[in-house]
């Protein structure tokens, strides 16, 4: 049984929300009495302490160049001062989830995904190509770790600005590695590893790659960080839409197709889901990857309302609670 000064506790809570709604006078036609509300309750939701409100997990799946439009999630989440406290990413939302978390600034971003390419990411050349299938050289990612420090520094997680957990693969055990300390650079770069295509990262005598084949939208992480709201992003592909012509796009959609049954698990676990209409681009197809921004930019626009009312709800939770 819930004691009394809960009750109480909640009760002046709303009696203050609803005598700052009737201190107003609105003498418009289109006045909307639940945004007006909402927005009351919000404020009271950024102003609130860390302890009084719902922790708020935001979770980045991979998806290769799909996942440029991250940067459009991200930017929606920062202008409308969603709290985040925890992002979990795998691949390419490891990358960008670095970004976010160091700070770094929005525009650098867009400017960063509309030159980016495969070369900035990898020692990819031809005699390279050529190395690859004729003595089975994989290709090597470390361009990927070097981007990523020019642009963050050389930051290791506990100086990140908000907390980060990077999703990789032990490729000898297939088990879910959490990187959550030392470099982040390093860690995004092992949580970006496309296995079949780059070497694998060796860290702690084990041999790392791409978390998405362990959890692609790893929600479930969230829980077991003790998240109270959680926003899931996925990019993941249409795989009615992809081209199996050769044997790098054949193992991808091999890699998609084993992957879409764990996604939905995840998803379903998700108290909001965002999806960009992005499933249609390769995952190495950066030409086009800086126009996924906008559509990032939109789907988040879409479900903005649902994200503070589920936030909101989870705050009320809290005074019934405590």
């Amino acid at each position: 049984m819930i004691p009394i000064k809960k009750y109480i506790k909640v009760f002046f809570f709303f009696i203050s929300t609803i005598l700052a709604v009737s201190t107003v006078c609105v003498a418009v036609s289109d006045f909307n009495e639940e945004d007006f509300l909402m927005d009351i309750l919000w404020r009271k939701v950024e102003l609130a302490k860390l302890e009084e409100r719902p922790k708020v997990a935001l979770v980045l799946g991979g998806g290769g160049a799909r996942g440029i439009s991250h940067i459009g999630v991200l930017r929606v989440i920062s202008e409308e001062h969603i709290p985040i406290d925890v992002v979990i990413g795998t691949s390419v939302g490891s990358i960008t989830g670095a970004f976010f978390c160091a700070g770094v600034p929005f525009d650098s971003l867009d400017d960063l995904a509309k030159t980016i390419g495969i070369k900035d990411v990898s020692n990819y050349s031809y005699p390279s190509l050529i190395s690859m299938f004729l003595n089975e050289n994989l290709l090597s990612n470390e361009n990927l770790e070097n981007l990523i420090n020019k642009i963050i520094g050389d930051i290791r997680f506990d100086q990140l600005k908000i907390q980060l957990i990077c999703i990789a693969t032990d490729l000898n055990t297939g088990e879910r590695i959490l990187l959550r300390e030392g470099s982040v650079a390093f860690a995004a770069r092992a949580s970006s590893t496309i296995p079949g295509i780059f070497k694998p990262v060796e860290y702690m005598q084990r041999y790392l790659v791409d978390g998405g084949l362990a959890e692609n939208i790893p929600v479930n992480v969230a829980k077991i960080f003790g998240a109270d709201v959680i926003i899931a992003v996925s990019v993941s592909a249409d795989i009615t839409k992809n081209n199996t012509a050769n044997i790098f796009f054949t193992l991808m959609q091999a890699m998609y197709i084993q992957g879409m049954i764990l996604d939905q698990y995840n998803l379903n676990m998700a108290d909001v889901v965002i999806c960009p209409d992005v499933g249609s681009l390769s995952v190495l197809d950066f030409k086009e990857a800086h126009k996924t921004i906008d559509k990032g930019f939109i789907a988040s626009k879409r479900v903005v309302k649902n994200i503070k009312k589920v936030i909101i709800n989870k705050m009320m939770e809290k005074y019934l609670l405590e």
